[in-house]
């Protein structure tokens, strides 16, 4: 249940760093509402995680979740570039996740 929970978190973080974008420095009231909601969540989530999980672990996992979502919707939707070396630079970030969730104790 705890890498759930962590996964959860991540996605959260997803939404609360693209959310950012759009809070204009917490100017515009609904975006900032919600992006404060998504962080309240994740950081919720990331908390029930680490009640099992090892820190360090389940930090790294859940801003490697956070980067790659970032990174990738900052692609989809923001028109972000779309580089071969950046697109690689992600996928060693998700690397490293599911290396970091083969070497974790089962849980």
């Amino acid at each position: 249940m705890a890498w759930l929970y962590l996964f959860i978190a991540g996605l959260f973080e997803v939404a609360w760093a693209i959310g950012l974008k759009y809070t204009d420095g917490f100017s515009r009231l609904w975006p900032s509402v919600l992006t404060v909601g998504a962080m309240l969540i994740s950081f919720g989530f990331l908390s029930q995680a680490l009640k099992t999980l090892p820190v360090g672990t389940a930090y790294a996992v859940w801003t490697g979740i956070g980067a790659v979502g970032t990174a990738a919707l900052g692609i989809i939707l923001l028109g972000e570039p779309r580089s071969a070396a950046r697109i690689a630079c992600i996928l060693l970030i998700v690397a490293g996740i599911v290396g970091l969730k083969i070497v974790s104790p089962a849980q």
